[in-house]
């Protein structure tokens, strides 16, 4: 299975009391679907996943993809700290029918490559879902090298990368040293332009929630040759794809998105909402880059 260029890592709406508020999931993903997104990433990073219990997460796999149909790939994300609850969460999503499952590098407790090469094969042994590694050494404290990720590459399963690394040296060995099927997702919006240009396939986007079919354009422009095109595109939404991530993510997503008219609440603790300075500046600067973007 290919998963699709466009991915978005969905944020999570949340109601006042801080419980999920699955009509604002709703009303989230029909604006996604209709601003480029071609696949859901549900309850990773962005969706807050540190905050959401394996009940919760089960409960939004199941919503998320009961309410997409096949209008959109939907990805769990699946990956924790403990091999053992990541199976058990990857086989509950198997059980609802998702697509696909993003399975993140074991956090905190830093194993070795050995550790994480038999952290991901025992999960792919588990199950016969398509598999998305995914490697953020800023948030997990340890790096996937390029051999173990080239490594991981040969299961029949594995057949992705989702790469936050900003290691471009690793990524680009990456790309080189795995089977042509094996797909190289940036984890980045700044970095997807330069990962498609030495190979890439796709981004796993955050940006996409406020900025998706420019993203989209971005892309179809780079594959159809029009590298100009992609690259101005780039520039110009590059101040978006920073600044969203100002302060701790996802934040600034969720008060654009509300600010924009796409409800979807406040965020848990320990992510706070903006404040009111806070606000000022992301708003601001939505304003700014979409004025640029109107009148080009």
């Amino acid at each position: 299975m290919h998963f699709a260029r466009l991915a978005t890592a969905m944020v999570t709406p949340f109601q006042e009391d801080g419980e999920i508020d699955y009509e604002a999931v709703n009303h989230l993903i029909d604006h996604l679907l209709s601003h480029g997104t071609e696949a859901l990433v549900v309850a990773g990073t962005t969706g807050e996943s540190p905050t959401l219990n394996t009940e919760e997460k089960v409960s939004l796999f199941r919503h998320v993809k009961t309410y997409v149909g096949r209008r959109a790939q939907v990805i769990a994300g699946t990956g924790t700290n403990d091999t053992r609850s990541t199976i058990a969460l990857t086989q509950a999503a198997e059980e609802i029918g998702v697509d696909g499952v993003m399975v993140v590098v074991p956090y905190y407790n830093r194993p070795s490559q050995s550790g994480l090469a038999a952290h991901f094969e025992a999960v792919s042994r588990a199950t016969k879902l398509p598999i998305m590694l995914y490697n953020v050494p800023s948030r997990t404290g340890q790096n996937l090298t390029a051999e173990t990720t080239i490594r991981l590459s040969d299961l029949p399963n594995v057949v992705a990368v989702k790469e936050a690394s900003g290691d471009l040296s690793q990524i680009a060995r990456i790309i080189e040293e795995t089977r042509d099927d094996f797909m190289v997702f940036s984890g980045d919006d700044k970095m997807l332009l330069p990962i498609l240009s030495i190979g890439g396939d796709g981004i796993v986007s955050v940006a996409a929630h406020v900025v998706g079919l420019s993203i989209k354009e971005m892309i179809e422009a780079y594959f159809s040759g029009d590298v100009r095109r992609a690259a101005a595109l780039h520039r110009r939404y590059l101040p978006i794809f920073e600044g969203i991530f100002f302060t701790a993510s996802p934040a600034p997503t969720k008060a654009l998105l509300n600010y924009t008219g796409v409800k979807v609440g406040g965020t848990r603790l320990p992510i706070v909402p903006l404040t009111p300075d806070e606000k000022t500046y992301i708003q601001a600067l939505y304003d700014r880059v979409i004025g640029v973007s109107a009148s080009a």
